[in-house]
């Protein structure tokens, strides 16, 4: 089998983006308009008989989630009005919700918009919990298809400490309750990944 390089599919990318007659423009906004300039991009892309109007991009772009919307809509879902999901919005520079799983017994899972993406994730363990990081982390590249939906990553937190997340991602654009469902079943997940990597950690998971 010949294999080629990521960098080989990305020139080919490039290539048939300009085949299509689109051309690259160097454009400066503010930070906080990336998300929708990501939504605008990927819209003009399209060939149409007519130029698009502003006020059309701008109605496109309010049809997905952001984070501060998500939350609004959240709050009217009967398992988090019961509280079995009890919900939280962390201002910051990038907003995120906090979910806590009652039935999970309090699994804290952590919510994001990123433009035309929605990030759930749960922390797992610290790095340095991990008995033996090469073949553990070799172990994960071959199993982690074992849990649906959701993926295992590497990330480093905000005390500058690296941990194991698990994580899920769909379109922002998402139906409420698909996004219900990727929140159940990565939690679900935290859970069964918890107990089949247990033996490989320093000290087992609690």
């Amino acid at each position: 089998m010949n294999t080629k390089t990521s960098a080989h599919y990305q020139r080919e990318y490039r290539r048939r983006l300009r085949e299509q007659g689109l051309v690259k423009k160097e454009v400066w906004i503010r930070p906080e308009h990336a998300k929708a300039l990501a939504m605008i991009e990927k819209r003009l892309r399209i060939e149409v008989k007519e130029p698009v109007m502003g006020e059309e991009l701008m109605s496109e772009v309010s049809s997905y989630w952001s984070t501060e919307s998500l939350y609004q809509a959240l709050q009217s879902v009967p398992i988090v009005q019961q509280k079995e999901i009890v919900l939280n919005l962390l201002e910051g520079v990038e907003p995120v919700l906090s979910l806590e799983m009652r039935s999970f017994g309090d699994l804290p899972l952590f919510l994001t918009v990123a433009g035309e993406q929605i990030l759930i994730e749960a922390w797992l363990w610290p790095y340095d919990q991990v008995r033996s990081a090469v073949e553990f982390n070799e172990l994960i590249l071959r199993t982690h298809k074992l849990f649906p939906l959701s993926t295992l990553s590497l990330d480093t937190v905000e005390s500058g400490e690296s941990y194991y997340t698990l994580f899920g991602a769909l379109s922002s654009q998402s139906k409420l309750e698909s996004i219900l469902i990727e929140v159940e079943t990565l939690a679900r997940n935290v859970m069964q990944v918890t107990q089949a990597y247990a033996p490989y950690l320093k000290e087992a998971a609690s």
